[in-house]
């Protein structure tokens, strides 16, 4: 990423994931090769496969306005549902596999694969999950680790408002996000720890890759992390949301409190020293509840509805937002939320009406790309 020297503000950045399924049965099938080689011609660069052969991830350019990231975040899932639609095959926009879902999944080929196989073993099994990855320019390496000890009390928060993977092996696991629930299964998965340099940040990877816990730096899959491409500060806790708007939305709001975090630091603030089983605990409970319960203050242990603490994280970020002109995209977000229900609140929805599984599928894959003149 290049420097936004001109407006001040930081460069953004998007990957989304996502599930192919077949158009008629809505069960997940192994033809990401064959979307991604349909919208190459349209994204370039911007697509391309993910670990298993069930997945596809597209990228967006750097960018500083949110309305320009958005429309990228629109031309990608268009490009890849018209790709995927002319082979027989949808894409959803899910954390997890609604049907169908192999088990272990079929992996994409090559020697790190093979490596990761030899260290994670059935951990491999659980692979089949889409999440959404938000890089914030943060050319400063030490900076951004210290913007990251402030973040660390946000990722909760930032979960339970993209929670969208209620389904697993095609049952209702009574989880928001039953992704992040397998994910915390790897040793290298969840919040980063507290650190205080990027020096100190390095030498912990070096010892979890010393320690056999990594395939190689790539593979730290912390939920906030320095990029190993780009000079960002990447947050990956996210499930990949239903819609693009909300895709567009989080990362307004990732931006804005990487920045007012950013001037917490540059005040000597170093970010709080939260305790690790209150940030644990509410790791679970956003896993747990999405939008739809109550979450846990991971600085006093107090159960809060789960909407008083997304307004709140939306108060501490209004500065910035106001500074970036995101301030009515992000409360409309909160609004769309309240009223309508987290991802996992509609995918429940969309099952409750008959029963089936299908209806699910048929609902999020309408709303991952609606087709022209149909609402987002």
């Amino acid at each position: 990423m290049t420097t936004g020297q001109h407006s001040g503000l930081p460069l953004l950045g998007v990957e989304e994931e996502f599930l192919v399924v077949d158009a008629d049965r809505g069960e997940v099938v192994p033809r990401a090769a064959t979307v991604v080689d349909g919208a190459r011609p349209t994204l370039g660069p911007r697509v391309g496969g993910e670990i298993t052969t069930l997945q596809i991830e597209t990228r967006t350019d750097p960018c500083q306005r949110v309305d320009d990231l958005a429309a990228q975040l629109v031309e990608g899932r268009a490009a890849i549902q018209a790709a995927a639609r002319s082979a027989g095959l949808r894409v959803i926009a899910s954390g997890s596999p609604v049907l169908g879902q192999a088990v272990p999944p079929p992996l994409t080929q090559g020697p790190r694969q093979d490596r990761g196989t030899a260290t994670f073993r059935g951990l491999h099994d659980e692979l089949a999950i889409c999440a959404v990855h938000v890089h914030v320019e943060q050319p400063d390496r030490d900076r951004a680790v210290l913007i990251g000890n402030h973040l660390r009390a946000h990722l909760p928060a930032l979960l339970a408002l993209t929670a969208n993977s209620p389904y697993w092996a095609e049952r209702d696991t009574g989880y928001a996000s039953w992704r992040s629930v397998t994910w915390g299964r790897w040793p290298v998965a969840g919040p980063p720890p507290y650190l205080t340099s990027a020096r100190q940040y390095d030498d912990h990877v070096d010892m979890l890759l010393d320690a056999g816990a990594l395939v190689d730096h790539g593979t730290i899959f912390w939920d906030l992390r320095l990029s190993t491409h780009h000079p960002t500060l990447e947050v990956r806790v996210a499930d990949v949301p239903v819609t693009a708007v909300e895709s567009a939305a989080l990362a307004a709001l990732v931006r804005a409190l990487v920045v007012v975090s950013g001037e917490a630091v540059d005040r000597g603030d170093e970010g709080p020293r939260l305790v690790p089983e209150l940030l644990r605990l509410a790791y679970w409970r956003a896993a747990r509840d999405g939008m739809g319960g109550h979450g846990v203050d991971v600085a006093t242990g107090r159960l809060l509805p789960a909407a008083a603490i997304a307004e709140r994280l939306v108060e501490r970020a209004r500065p910035a937002l106001d500074a970036a002109g995101d301030r009515e995209r992000v409360e409309g977000w909160l609004t769309w939320l309240a009223s309508d229900g987290d991802g996992a609140t509609r995918q429940r929805a969309a099952h409750g009406v008959r029963g089936r599984l299908t209806d699910v599928v048929d609902e999020i894959a309408s709303r991952t790309a609606p087709e022209e003149g149909t609402p987002a």
